[in-house]
């Protein structure tokens, strides 16, 4: 499929899915998930003799199975109907594109702290976190670091549910990108280990696929919230070596925009302790500062929503 013509479709395709996730919201935890992860699981279980080159294979086992037959059955439709890849396009960006799948969790989180129930809160935080590392600690911190541990991890999930698929979508042809970048952070998540070098190979090809999508994740929050401070923080962060750390990136970028510390504080002290000496000024987060993340997340989705709009009237105007 020429790439015009994946521009004209996928606009389309990405709001008609949009839609169908407001109305029928995706849990992060769904059938599609699970299978998938059982299949990484059992592919690390049947490989993963102690080398990095195992890791190699078992990565092209998983990311590139499902991603082979991903494009044989977009092949397949369009031998049948336009409208037949068209669906195939909602389907994959419905599981792989949306809030939802992260939203609920923070949502619970907003309205149990404006009801006064910080244990509900906590009790919505630390099973949100728990989906995504089963060793998470939990415990009793202050409301300050509950609305930290909230805010900076809807930033993050906000890039990888949807700026980062996005980005590929639009940049690959077909349906192919979004289900490389989700396939490739999933198996990055489950199979980086520390000490263990096989899921080396798995952590890099992700790094490698996030590094543009997430400097654009941190400009948009940028562009959209507060410019001067969320430059500030972002090139602190550079200045004081954790320029290539991912999480870091998003969080003071996200962080100056919104004019929050949310960083994690092992972070802070790296910044604080560095060469540079870079400390960020940024306010204590608060209940009501759970509202102002929710706004910057959509604007920032706005943003990147107008900019596809845009490549699709070109792509319109260009034929």
């Amino acid at each position: 499929m020429a790439p015009a013509n994946v521009a004209e479709m996928g606009f389309v395709a990405l709001i008609f899915a949009l839609l169908i996730e407001q109305g029928r919201p995706l849990p992060e935890n769904n059938w599609v998930y699970r299978l998938l992860t059982r299949l990484s699981d059992a592919v690390m279980s049947a490989t993963n003799a102690g080398e990095r080159k195992y890791g190699v294979a078992g990565w092209l086992l998983v990311v590139g199975a499902v991603v082979g037959l991903l494009i044989l059955a977009q092949w397949l439709l369009a031998l049948v109907h336009p409208l037949a890849t068209f669906c195939l396009h909602v389907a994959v960006l419905y599981l792989t594109v949306g809030f939802r799948q992260f939203s609920h969790a923070f949502t619970e989180i907003q309205l149990a702290l404006a009801a006064g129930d910080v244990a509900g809160a906590r009790r919505s935080l630390e099973r949100w976190l728990r989906e995504q590392d089963p060793s998470f600690p939990g415990g009793d911190g202050s409301v300050a670091d509950l609305c930290r541990l909230a805010i900076s991890n809807a930033l993050v999930a906000s890039h990888r549910h949807v700026f980062g698929p996005l980005f590929w979508y639009i940049l690959l042809p077909g349906a192919v990108g979004p289900v490389l970048y989700r396939m490739s952070e999933m198996v990055a998540r489950r199979w980086s280990r520390p000490g263990e070098v096989y899921g080396e190979f798995a952590g890099w090809a992700y790094r490698t696929l996030d590094w543009l999508p997430l400097r654009l994740s941190a400009t948009g929050f940028a562009i959209v919230g507060n410019f001067e401070d969320a430059v500030y923080a972002w090139r602190g962060a550079v200045a004081a070596g954790t320029g290539a750390d991912p999480r870091a990136l998003l969080l003071a970028a996200g962080g100056g925009a919104l004019g929050l510390r949310i960083a994690d504080p092992e972070l802070e002290a790296r910044w604080s302790t560095s060469d540079a000496g870079y400390e960020w000024q940024g306010a204590e987060p608060g209940s009501d500062s759970l509202r102002g993340a929710v706004g910057l997340v959509w604007r920032s989705v706005v943003l990147w929503v107008a900019l596809f709009a845009l490549l699709t009237v070109a792509a319109w105007l260009g034929r």
